[in-house]
């Protein structure tokens, strides 16, 4: 038996659930949409006065052909994104732990195309997380053209980043110790930066063998997360095209490591594998204010 978190009045059931640490509201919108604002995403997303989590996941129906569900993503600030790697999963486990489909092999429509979740049996998820993208165009990014390499100006100095778009976008800077890279002072300057014009997500990767990395993410709309899935893509693509990595690598990351594989290919398909957990169901009251200036909303 699942805890349950109650609450009086008006109120919208939901799931907590978390892939690695990086966590996730998600709501049964396939009956009824229920037209959140982004004040009552903002004020539920506190860790101390709401329920807390990165990202708020949307389950809903489609009318596309072939396809089983449709996925929406808002992170913790409010704001639509297009793909969660480590979402999908937890998606993917929802659907089926809660009798929405008797498939293990889910088509499911999001913002950025059409992706399959695997449900294996131990429970843990397989993605076809689509093929990478490298043109400036598709992350957004300002860029003449694809290059294998960018450099980026900072406040203080200039960084080489690597950039893809696995849906979403990445940048990628490449350390020699994940522990003391800069990612509180460069992560929100590359967040941010001119040249992104929707923002970015921004890897910090030390390459600890062919098969291995670790990796820390600064994620747009959420600070440093404890596990990020299309970064985890993101970091294993860019750093397969540096020539520092092979075609299968675990990566690490704060929250646990996930497999990703890739050929090399452009035009072949990005795999992810990783588990995906219930933590409790609840209801929340939909009649909410906004959190506290100055409330903390921590990041996955």
């Amino acid at each position: 038996m699942l805890p349950t978190l109650s609450t009086a009045g008006e109120s919208l059931s939901f799931r907590k659930m978390q892939g690695l640490g990086n966590d996730f509201m998600v709501i049964d919108a396939t009956e009824s949409n229920p037209h959140l604002t982004p004040e009552e995403i903002q004020a539920w997303s506190d860790r101390h006065f709401g329920v807390g989590f990165d990202q708020l996941l949307m389950v809903e129906t489609t009318q596309t052909a072939g396809v089983d569900f449709r996925y929406r993503i808002f992170n913790a600030d409010g704001s639509e994104v297009a793909q969660c790697g480590n979402g999908a999963r937890c998606f993917a486990r929802f659907v089926v732990d809660k009798g929405l489909t008797d498939k293990r092999e889910i088509t499911v429509e999001t913002a950025s195309g059409v992706i399959v979740l695997y449900v294996r049996e131990d429970g843990w998820v397989r993605v076809n997380m689509g093929h990478p993208r490298f043109a400036p165009a598709d992350l957004p990014f300002k860029a003449d053209g694809v290059q294998p390499n960018y450099e980026l100006a900072l406040e203080e100095q200039t960084v080489s980043i690597g950039a893809v778009s696995m849906g979403n976008p990445h940048a990628l800077v490449l350390v020699d110790d994940v522990e003391s890279a800069p990612v509180a002072s460069w992560g929100p300057q590359i967040e941010a930066h001119g040249r992104f014009p929707e923002r970015v997500n921004v890897g910090f990767a030390e390459v600890l063998g062919d098969e291995a990395i670790r990796l820390r993410v600064y994620e747009r709309g959420a600070g440093e997360t404890l596990a990020c899935g299309t970064g985890a893509c993101a970091a294993m693509v860019i750093l397969r095209q540096w020539g520092q990595v092979g075609a299968q690598v675990r990566v690490e990351l704060k929250g646990g490591p996930l497999q990703i594989e890739w050929s090399g290919e452009e035009t072949d398909p990005v795999w992810m594998t990783g588990p995906a957990e219930t933590v409790f169901d609840g209801e929340i009251p939909r009649s909410v204010k906004p959190a506290a200036e100055g409330g903390h909303v921590e990041s996955d």
